[in-house]
């Protein structure tokens, strides 16, 4: 997968809807507030709606009390979203008629494979087709995929510019539901994006190469694709992404007019001297009225307690 030159995004949209979906596997921290600002300022710029959806389709990596303590720390932040909250965990029904679809129109197979299996063939993580025809003799039907064409896909990314994959070679025929029973967050997230009618999302690059496959699901579905912004990753000393697999500090809820002034700083909006020590409320209100993604760097920054390189 390539990417190209960022894309100029000025227009106004009355109709832009955009959205923040985190998982309540734990509590938000500085990786997971700069995605959920951006994506906030990109739909208030532009005079959008910002929802919030609640990814809990997967408990084995959920954490008790998580849900609620990602609401209370957005509110603390300010960053109030439009309607309802939406929990995945209520959309069985929706994921599993898609999935039915899938398989009435012949995009989607049944594979007995494990990750072993997949990894002894040579392929890596891509998955080298093995059931695509049929299970082989004595073949469990553990997975559920989706059969992907030999093709170019080619998108254009607000901020990282053109994006170029090989479904085939890059991602492979990919799940929509897992051995476990659960459904895979392929299917999860393109199905509720298009109940939604999330027209624009924005989100980390690391699921940069998460949107080919679901262009192709939005393809096989018959939705219609939505405009992709992937920001830059906050990453640790070490590369890695803040995340709460690698234990990074939840933010303060208490003092949040500090971070967020450095989450601001981070995406190319250091706020002017004036507003250093204001809170949420004054801070966001001169982002929105400032926001441009010519700003934002294309790149992740290194983030060691207060300072991002």
């Amino acid at each position: 997968m390539s990417t190209g030159q960022p894309v100029t995004t000025t227009a106004k949209h009355a109709r832009y809807r955009g959205r923040f979906a985190p998982s309540p596997s734990g509590p938000l921290h500085f990786g997971s507030l700069v995605t959920a600002l951006g994506s906030y300022l990109q739909a208030r710029c532009q005079q959008g709606e910002w929802l919030l959806r609640m990814e809990d389709i997967d408990p084995p990596r959920e954490q008790a009390g998580a849900a609620d303590a990602i609401l209370h720390a957005l509110e603390a932040y300010h960053l109030y979203w439009d309607g309802t909250v939406l929990y995945q965990s209520t959309r069985h029904e929706a994921y599993e008629a898609a999935l039915t679809q899938l398989t009435e129109n012949h995009y989607s197979f049944f594979c007995s494979c494990s990750r072993k299996s997949i990894a002894a063939s040579g392929g890596g993580h891509i998955y080298p087709g093995t059931c695509r025809d049929g299970l082989p003799p004595g073949g469990i039907p553990r997975i559920v995929r989706v059969r992907v064409p030999n093709r170019h896909d080619a998108f254009t990314d607000a901020l990282q510019g053109q994006v170029k994959s090989n479904l085939q070679t890059d991602s492979g025929d990919f799940v929509v539901r897992r051995a476990d029973g659960l459904y895979a967050y392929h299917l999860a997230v393109v199905v509720d994006d298009a109940w939604q009618g999330i027209t624009d999302i924005v989100r980390g690059t690391d699921l940069l190469g998460a949107t080919p496959p679901q262009r192709y699901l939005q393809q096989c579905l018959g939705y219609p694709h939505p405009q992709y912004t992937h920001l830059p990753l906050a990453v640790n000393q070490q590369g890695q992404k803040l995340s709460k697999q690698n234990l990074a500090t939840a933010i303060d809820t208490l003092h949040p007019g500090a971070t967020l002034n450095k989450a601001l700083a981070f995406l190319g909006h250091p706020p002017p001297a004036e507003l250093q020590g204001a809170g949420p409320a004054l801070l966001l209100s001169w982002a929105t009225a400032h926001w441009n993604l010519q700003n934002v760097p294309r790149t992740a920054s290194v983030c060691v307690d207060d300072r991002c390189d």
